[in-house]
């Protein structure tokens, strides 16, 4: 299918979005918030089929922050235990953060994989998140030095035509890999026809993903198997499993995505798969 670019055709990569920024224990008790807890929930989701983790930290009081030690007690835990899923690190937008530690944890810890938002909004008409011009180009820099691939996040066409310009540029290095983020508000609404219209304005030498935010999420999720694209699942998007009935983890969600791509005759996508097709190198 031509939507497919260089996805695997009958591979699924997913992808766990852990904890983001925004949910609460309050929302979901199951919320990982500490390193432990995330740690542990990305072995769960490795073992349900998930063959990468994205990972936000969270401070003592699980309010979200940017705190080195977090991350790298983080990636410690997972990589003590064995666990090969791909690890791909936040470089959040979050206002008063200098450019130098929103990129450390990647600079320091070497993950394979670094999100890289192309552009800043008005994040949930609450706050910018600030991705301005002077942070893309010394992310980008900072990526290429490090060896780590850019996970480049695209919340409306607007940043999905500012990443064609930094290709452009040669500061994200082909061929590039895309997360499509649909119905964070702000951003683009979370509708199949959005979902189309931005697959169908990506580069041909390029590997895609997506999800929605919130009640679309299966919308979307359903959506972009049939387009032949990977999918992110997890509680950093939407916290219920159905309409107001908490999802238990975030293991649950890639076990969904398993089974509706079974109905394709596909499978989820291992870690040295996923590797394969994304280009990547299994990080230390």
């Amino acid at each position: 299918m031509a939507t497919r670019r260089l996805n695997d055709p009958d591979k699924v990569i997913v992808t766990a979005a852990l904890t983001g920024s925004e949910p609460s224990k309050k929302d979901n008790p199951m919320l990982p918030t500490q390193p432990r807890e995330v740690a542990a929930a990305a072995v769960e989701c490795y073992e349900a089929g998930a063959a990468v983790v994205h990972i936000h930290t969270r401070d003592d009081d699980d309010n979200p922050n940017m705190d080195f030690n977090k991350f790298k007690e983080t990636v410690d835990l997972i990589r003590e235990a064995d666990c090969p899923v791909i690890l791909n690190l936040t470089t959040s937008g979050t206002q008063g953060v200098t450019y130098e530690n929103r990129v450390k944890p990647f600079v320091e810890l070497k993950p394979e994989l670094a999100s890289f938002d192309a552009g800043s909004m008005n994040w949930r008409h609450r706050f910018v998140a600030m991705n301005e011009p002077g942070f893309l180009e010394f992310l980008g820099e900072k990526l290429i030095e490090t060896g780590v691939k850019p996970e480049v996040e695209v919340f409306d066409t607007g940043m999905l035509y500012t990443a064609l310009h930094y290709i452009g540029k040669g500061l994200i290095e082909e061929p590039a890999h895309f997360q499509i983020c649909l119905g964070a508000p702000g951003g683009m609404p979370a509708t199949p026809e959005n979902l189309i219209y931005m697959v169908n304005h990506l580069p041909e030498n390029c590997t895609w993903g997506a999800f929605g935010v919130g009640r679309a999420n299966v919308d979307i999720m359903m959506t972009t198997l049939a387009l032949g694209g990977n999918i992110r699942v997890g509680f950093e998007d939407n916290v219920y499993y159905h309409y107001r009935q908490p999802a238990q983890s975030n293991a649950v969600f890639v076990g969904r995505v398993k089974r509706l791509a079974a109905e394709q005759n596909k499978k989820l996508a291992t870690p040295d798969e996923a590797r394969q097709i994304l280009g990547l190198k299994k990080s230390r």
